[in-house]
């Protein structure tokens, strides 16, 4: 592993272009540097991105924010325009999170999964639907900037759906979505919260001064037509927000 300097100042190794399945789709690992001299497992975390096809690139100031807090953290490729909506490779790169973890310096058992605009949906839909995923559920579930009342690409059924029906997420959920999001308005996420709590689910929602790319500490390019790294203030400010919460809750924080 060749280091980069993280975002927070803190030192962070990068592999890029792991193989995580059938489907020869790649994922990039990040992890603190000093992790290669520690004893003990860290928090692992599988971060997805959104609908836009094979857009790992975009997770990654706050993929090395969060490793920069001590997380292993694996933000994979995959498909929204696959023939099964990318269900196939979101389900294959979490199998190889929970084989490869150990080997990577990741603790599986501390395994939080999240995602981020379509990929909350997903994340959260594994946690309520577990037999999708061989009957395992994470740690917590880190939902971001997404939307729930459409059917998750993991499972095929709207999470606020599998709620009415008395699924029962298992895990503590915690929402994180924009104050300033046009893209998916954060009503969203209350509603989800409602829900949740409706239910006597633990959660949190969070809702920082930011918009949908400042969520994950990006922002959106008219000219590429993708979410490009920033330093503008809000969306650093909720990037570390958002960072303090995945490496937190992996670390066995409520």
């Amino acid at each position: 592993m060749a280091p980069d300097m993280g975002t927070a100042g803190s030192k962070v190794e990068t592999v890029r272009g792991l193989v995580y399945g059938p489907s020869g789709k790649q994922l990039d690992v990040y992890r603190p540097a000093e992790a290669s001299g520690a004893s003990g497992a860290m928090p692992t975390v599988l971060l997805w991105h959104g609908i836009g096809p094979d857009e790992r690139d975009i997770l990654e100031p706050l993929a090395r924010t969060t490793a920069a807090l001590g997380a292993l953290v694996l933000v994979p490729d995959w498909r929204s325009d696959a023939p099964d909506g990318g269900r196939a490779q979101l389900l294959e790169s979490l199998a190889f999170v929970r084989e490869e973890a150990g080997g990577l310096g990741g603790d599986e058992a501390s395994s939080v999964l999240a995602g981020w605009s379509a990929g909350a949906g997903a994340a959260l839909g594994v946690a309520l639907r577990p037999e999708s995923a061989a009957q395992w559920r994470p740690r917590a579930v880190v939902a971001m900037a997404g939307r729930y009342d459409l059917p998750a690409r993991t499972t095929g059924t709207a999470p606020l759906e599998d709620l009415a029906a008395g699924h029962d997420p298992g895990v503590p959920v915690h929402l994180l979505h924009g104050t300033r999001d046009t893209v998916l308005d954060a009503q969203h996420s209350r509603d989800l919260a409602a829900a949740l709590r409706t239910a006597g689910r633990a959660l949190t929602l969070q809702e920082p001064e930011t918009d949908h790319a400042g969520v994950i500490m990006t922002a959106y390019d008219p000219a590429s037509d993708r979410c490009v790294p920033t330093t503008a203030e809000h969306a650093v400010r909720a990037g570390r927000l958002v960072a303090g919460v995945l490496a937190g809750v992996g670390g066995g924080e409520a």
